[in-house]
């Protein structure tokens, strides 16, 4: 698999997709971004769902912010201007008004370059971008895959994770025809897994072998810890550090710069 840019220069830019839901998108962004952040890398992180679970899980309250993301798609303010600047990690946050960039932007000509073009006033401040993209395969994700060097794959070892991941690549294939033909796919995590079911080992095997997909290891087992940790407003790793989940995110960062 080509390496993606290097993180010693330019950013590398990473969509974080799936639409599917449900499958630890949010806790997968949130979570490497602050495991590569203690191993001092530069991130930025951007909430591109308008549900604005990545805004609340890093501690900000969505409807009291006075601009998001929404606000940059609407040409009314810049990424500069609603850029949360954190002791962690960078924010560029959402808001359930992002809901309405949709509608707005399937006017527009250049839809697709909307989030590229905002991006390239702050990205070159980071070495790794992580974008939280929401549950579907609209417009927001197409300026999230458009914007991108890479993509990162989360998903649960279950039956339909791998019809879910084919119509993700279709997706990424179209995309690399139209607006942005460089795009990679630099593989897939498997969250809520649990070693103990034959099942989950037997996804695992089927997405490799029906997509080629490369899976970074280790999966990240199932654990209540993860799901605390979004209403504490602080990452797993914060809140349970020595819990199974937070020590596979652990390693995953490391995976992955390794990759990048």
């Amino acid at each position: 698999m080509p390496r993606s840019r290097s993180i010693e220069g330019m950013a590398v830019v990473i969509a974080v997709a799936n639409q599917k839901g449900g499958v630890a998108k949010t806790t997968t962004v949130h979570t490497l971004a602050e495991a590569l952040t203690e191993r001092g890398k530069r991130v930025l992180m951007i909430d591109l769902d308008p549900q604005a679970c990545l805004t609340y899980a890093t501690g900000s309250e969505p409807d009291a912010l006075d601009e998001t993301i929404h606000d940059v798609f609407l040409g009314r303010a810049t990424a500069g201007d609603v850029l949360l600047e954190r002791e962690g990690p960078d924010l560029l946050p959402s808001s359930i008004d992002l809901a309405g960039s949709e509608i707005h932007l399937l006017t527009k000509t250049g839809r697709e370059f909307v989030l590229k073009r905002a991006l390239a006033e702050v990205k070159d401040d980071y070495d790794i971008v992580l974008i939280d993209c929401g549950p579907s395969l609209g417009i927001l994700t197409v300026n999230a895959l458009t914007a991108a060097d890479t993509v990162l794959i989360p998903f649960q070892a279950e039956t339909l994770s791998d019809r879910g991941v084919g119509q993700l690549l279709e997706t990424i294939d179209d995309v690399r025809h139209y607006t942005n033909e460089n795009l990679q796919v630099l593989g897939g995590i498997a969250t809520m897994f649990d070693a103990r079911t034959n099942l989950g080992k037997k996804v695992l095997s089927e997405v490799q072998e029906t997509h080629g997909l490369t899976i970074i290891e280790p999966p990240v087992p199932r654990s209540v810890r993860v799901a605390e940790s979004p209403g504490e407003g602080v990452s797993v790793l914060a809140h349970a550090r020595r819990s199974r989940s937070a020590q596979a995110y652990v390693e995953l960062a490391g995976n992955l710069e390794d990759m990048l």
